[in-house]
């Protein structure tokens, strides 16, 4: 087992007034040689955006961007002709391919929307842009595992991303212990912890941390206070 430790403490932090972003990895002024990826996980920003703000109309190209409400919800548009609300419960992917444009707002006028913003390096590059988003039921994620984002091929449940890479998450109570299974052995495993805290690897894990962890089969997470966690596994390259 290899394992890395990424403390909330300590990611890049950048606040914009309407936008105040934390970035697990290097992204925009915040660059850090040691925090460039864990594998194909290039960008993990924890984003709060206020009330009648967001990020304008703006392009990307060979990329999977991933989007996951905390709080509040946000509103989608983009090239393809997609206008869509995405709130707290659902997941939404744009695989942006040979190129596309979108913009990301706060769907309210005056309350805040947190969410998670993930890219993940595509499998093959200049793809044809998709866009996909689901409802998950978040009860179903009580003390197991809920697949959220899975493979093209794949048929687990779960928006479909271009990479072989799973998102599971878990909303785990205090005491309980769950034990996440590889799908692939030759990936690894990036676990943040949204809330609580929690036992990883003889690591402990608290509010905002994360874990990358490589060359293992299987680990179990114990939860030492209420936690909410999210487990990111994708295919390892250097």
């Amino acid at each position: 087992m290899t394992k890395t430790i990424y403390k909330g403490k300590d990611r890049g932090h950048a606040n914009h007034g309407w936008l105040d972003t934390y970035h697990t990895f290097s992204f925009a002024g915040y660059y850090n040689p040691d925090r460039i990826h864990f594998g194909a996980l290039r960008v993990l920003n924890d984003d709060t955006v206020s009330g009648g703000m967001g990020f304008g109309t703006h392009p990307h190209d060979n990329m999977e961007i991933v989007s996951i409400p905390l709080e509040g919800a946000l509103e989608h548009k983009d090239t393809m002709g997609n206008t869509t609300v995405i709130k707290k419960g659902e997941v939404q992917i744009m695989s942006a391919g040979t190129g596309i444009q979108h913009s990301e707002k706060n769907h309210s006028s005056k309350d805040t929307v947190k969410f998670l913003q993930i890219w993940v390096f595509p499998e093959e590059r200049g793809l044809e842009p998709r866009y996909e988003q689901k409802l998950f039921n978040e009860d179903d994620r009580l003390n197991q595992w809920q697949t959220v984002v899975s493979p093209m091929d794949s048929i687990d449940p779960g928006v479909k991303i271009n990479q072989n890479s799973w998102f599971s998450m878990t909303k785990l109570e205090e005491g309980k212990s769950l034990t996440y299974q590889l799908k692939n052995n030759k990936n690894g495993v990036f676990i943040f912890n949204l809330s609580g805290s929690a036992k990883v690897a003889n690591e402990l894990l608290e509010n905002r941390d994360g874990i990358g962890i490589k060359d293992i089969n299987n680990i179990e997470i114990n939860a030492t206070i209420d936690a909410e966690l999210l487990v990111m596994e994708v295919p390892m390259f250097t």
